[in-house]
């Protein structure tokens, strides 16, 4: 009985050596100091497993709290300097073939994606093969391009990656971080070179604003004599509109982000009525700028259609009438079913809107509900009249029929298009 206490003793007392702070402080040291004398990674590896094991026991360790509560525990001090010794193992392994592969890759994508102004080019170029050469020398190979075009000069560096990595004819089986390091560190320094001089290279997104146009030749039309406007943008639209060259104001709003230039982008855009500005409309008027979508109902796509017709019953008046009427100006029978719906808003001003975009529409369709609104004695005037003249619009035997009913109302906007109706089927 007294030996199996004697022993349960033995094996606590060692368990709390082995957990005590300075003996896991002491081991700390050990393992810095084989972090510092490792010569190849298997030796980092072994260090980082004992650094795995002393946090175990720190984790495991009933280490004592300090008397003074603002003052950092043996614990806190101890998880700290694993963490300091994980960052200089960190910075002791390596450098890898992967980590110049992932800088290579990296600036393939930038020369392969980027924009580069005229003077930007030649540099990024430069920058590329400058790194080929030294690849080249380091390796004892020729790492060529099949030409000094962007797409080839991305294509040779993700092949000099992929080669240091896996292997190939100049490099079997890959660069090892051990026996290659010096080789590797020398590639590692001279992709950092490649990258940092298509840093330097010029990129279009350098240029200002006004830069970028210059070169696109947007203020070439404008001269002294023409020049009449500020700011001198102003002028340029103005001529583009005079010019029909509405792609130079679409080129203008894309570029101006001021309230003024944009206002006058989309005012002469409204007024060109050009097929060529429906992508920049018809994105924008997906957010529900009013202007936008009165620019789509003079440009008449229909492919604003699905779009506009989720705006005709929403609730909002202001853009229930914008939209209302570009949906009648596009002319589209597919927008009838949703313009006749807001014959039953709650404004007038909505349904007098609505019922003139179903005259501009066309749709024979319409003719029953334009009927009952101009029948209904309870609406107004305003709304009346405006089914009238939608059914003058439609034009055809019965909507003017309908319409010729009321050439003697009450209403004197009305008696206008009844007598207009009866005209057309008298003649």
């Amino acid at each position: 009985m007294s030996n199996g206490d004697d022993e349960t003793t033995e094996d606590d007392t060692s368990e709390e050596t082995a957990l005590d702070a300075d003996t896991l402080e002491s081991r700390l040291d050990d393992v810095e100091s084989a972090i510092e004398a490792a010569e190849t990674e298997a030796d980092l590896d072994d260090a980082e497993a004992d650094l795995d094991s002393v946090e175990a026991d720190v984790e495991a360790a009933d280490l004592p709290e300090p008397d003074d509560e603002d003052e950092e525990s043996r614990e806190e001090q101890l998880t700290s300097r694993i963490e300091e010794l994980r960052d200089v193992l960190e910075e002791a392994r390596g450098p890898y073939a992967e980590d110049v592969q992932e800088v290579l890759d990296e600036a393939a994508t930038k020369l392969r994606e980027t924009r580069w102004t005229e003077d930007g080019e030649p540099d990024a170029k430069a920058a590329a093969e400058t790194f080929l050469d030294a690849a080249g020398e380091e390796l004892d190979a020729d790492f060529v391009a099949g030409s000094d075009e962007l797409d080839d000069l991305a294509a040779a560096l993700e092949d000099v990656g992929e080669t240091i990595v896996e292997g190939g004819s100049a490099v079997e089986g890959g660069l090892d971080p051990d026996e290659d390091d010096e080789t590797i560190a020398a590639l590692l320094e001279a992709a950092d070179e490649l990258e940092t001089g298509l840093d330097d290279a010029e990129e279009w997104d350098d240029l200002t604003v006004v830069e970028q146009l210059r070169v696109e030749g947007f203020y070439d039309r404008m001269n002294a004599e023409n020049r009449k406007d500020y700011p001198p943008e102003l002028t340029v639209i103005r001529l583009a509109e005079a010019e029909n060259d509405p792609e130079r104001i679409v080129q203008a709003l894309e570029k101006f982000e001021s309230d003024f230039m944009e206002e006058n982008c989309i005012d002469a855009l409204r007024r060109l009525g050009s097929e060529e500005a429906f992508e920049i409309m018809h994105e924008r008027a997906q957010k529900r700028n009013r202007p936008e979508i009165e620019v789509l109902g003079k440009i008449g796509d229909e492919r604003a259609v699905e779009t506009l017709v989720e705006f005709a019953n929403s609730d909002n008046p202001p853009l229930q009438k914008v939209t209302l009427r570009a949906l009648g100006e596009i002319g589209s029978e597919e927008a009838t079913q949703a313009v006749a719906n807001a014959l039953d808003d709650d404004e007038s001003v909505v349904r007098s809107q609505a019922a003139r975009a179903l005259g501009l529409l066309g749709d024979t369709r319409a003719i029953e509900p334009l009927s009952d609104v101009l029948d209904d004695e309870d609406e107004e005037n305003e709304v009346r009249a405006s089914a009238a003249w939608a059914l003058v619009q439609i034009g055809t035997e019965r909507a003017l029929e309908a319409a010729a009913e009321y050439d003697d109302d009450r209403a004197y906007t009305v008696q206008v298009e009844a007598e207009k109706a009866r005209d057309a089927t008298a003649a």
